[in-house]
């Protein structure tokens, strides 16, 4: 009866499970961390901001252009365990570091910019893997569930750093954060496993098959299609308003909140807030909305929220409203912007679906984060204020709106090309 009201098939169900504590794993590795490095933004100085998510970008470009290499090169029923072995390291390294205490200043700065290029990395892995794994009706109906997942395990990744932070200390955070990262690995693989025996999306009998290319293919992928132009779109307005947003929340929590412990606990409250009402979203509604609304209108619907929000910003910059904005932009992106994107990418080919997805969420994402940083600080070295900042940035939410639409239209058109159906092939696997 749930599979019914959820509208899942009984041959999806295993996959589906598995995805969903897949991602519960991965999010949960980085939300165990992330109140941390919003102190951290906070802790260095507003001022140096800007420069922070430079060096994320930075950061970006390299580890994009590193990732391109490695999707060229791996099976692609490898690349999730190969990039989570990678930042597994990564995080014993940052323990052993921290527990010595080498140079935290520093160190501070660079674990702000890993961990916001881990966390697109990551995500990014695993959805490419979702979209290569099923079909866009199926995604329509599906990736509400799957991402529910990772709202679950974005609540138990801030309820555990509240919980143990102020007992064990930072360093043992990140070793929780590995074990996570490496369930995530084992999950993974089966589903790769069930994929390349079952599956119907074009991981079936492909898991071994190379994607090949450049490093820069996923760049020239983007730059010649008006899809991938369109989907750069979307990505960069999300990222301006975000930043607009952040620089706000670091504006008015820095100044109405002095203590540093209570700052990380109102982030901790928040993530919380976000995974709860978003994990309700994901499981009730975010299939019936993009199966009967449509795509289209999943991805308009952040968009005019966050009109409302930055309007709302300037009329009132109070902790209440930027904590309320918050909650609401983040809740809808999670549950319902995030997995109507991911089905755009249902349809595009197996090439594509890691090097173009990859550098679109990773370095059109982190450019945008830039671009927004900067020019937030540049209004208002010119004598603009909060206010000014939050309603220049309306139109630029705006236009996400009829960009959102476009793109339904066009997943449609690709899908009514391809010819897809709701049904799953009928030849036996061993035939």
């Amino acid at each position: 009866m749930l599979a019914r009201l959820l509208r899942v098939e009984e041959r999806e169900i295993r996959p589906v499970l598995l995805a969903f504590s897949c991602f519960f794993c991965v999010l949960s590795s980085f939300y165990i961390l992330r109140p941390i490095r919003e102190e951290m933004g906070i802790f260095g100085g507003r001022e140096n901001l800007p420069w922070l998510f430079t060096a994320t970008f930075v950061g970006m470009v390299l580890a994009a252009t590193a990732y391109a290499w490695l999707v060229a090169r791996v099976p692609r029923g490898r690349i999730l365990p190969w990039a989570y072995h990678f930042f597994s390291m990564n995080l014993l390294l940052f323990f052993a570091l921290w527990e010595w205490g080498v140079g935290r200043p520093v160190l501070a700065r660079v674990y702000f910019v890993w961990l916001s290029v881990f966390n697109l990395l990551v995500v990014s892995v695993f959805w490419s893997l979702m979209a290569d794994t099923f079909r866009s009706t199926q995604g329509k109906r599906l990736f509400g569930l799957v991402a529910a997942g990772g709202s679950a395990g974005a609540i138990a990744g801030p309820l555990l750093t509240a919980l143990l932070v102020e007992r064990i200390g930072i360093a043992p955070l990140f070793l929780f954060s590995v074990v996570l990262l490496e369930g995530a690995v084992v999950l993974g693989t089966r589903i790769v496993g069930w994929a390349e025996r079952e599956g119907p999306g074009t991981l079936r009998a492909q898991a071994e098959d190379r994607v090949g290319g450049g490093p820069f293919a996923g760049f020239r992928a983007v730059v010649s299609s008006p899809y991938y132009l369109g989907l750069a779109g979307l990505m960069a307005l999300y990222s301006i308003c975000s930043t607009v947003v952040y620089f706000e929340q670091a504006r008015i929590v820095g100044e109405a909140i002095q203590d540093s412990a209570a700052r990380t606990a109102l982030f901790a409250r928040i993530d919380l807030a976000v995974d709860v009402a978003s994990s309700a979203m994901q499981a009730l509604g975010t299939g019936w909305l993009l199966t009967w609304a449509g795509v289209g209108t999943g991805l308009a619907l952040l968009p005019a929220l966050t009109s409302i929000g930055l309007i709302g910003l300037a009329l009132w910059p109070t902790v209440g409203m930027i904590v309320a904005v918050q909650i609401l932009r983040r809740s809808v992106h999670y549950a319902v912007e995030r997995p109507a994107r991911e089905v755009l990418y249902t349809v595009v080919p197996p090439e594509d679906k890691y090097k173009a997805k990859g550098f679109l969420d990773t370095v059109v994402y982190r450019g945008a984060d830039a671009i927004g940083g900067w020019l937030t600080t540049g209004l208002g070295a010119i004598g603009l204020g909060a206010v000014a900042v939050s309603i220049g940035a309306v139109p630029l939410a705006g236009i996400g709106i009829p960009l959102a639409y476009w793109m339904g239209r066009r997943l449609k058109d690709r899908e009514h090309s391809r010819k897809e159906t709701e049904r799953w092939p009928v030849t036996d696997v061993a035939s």
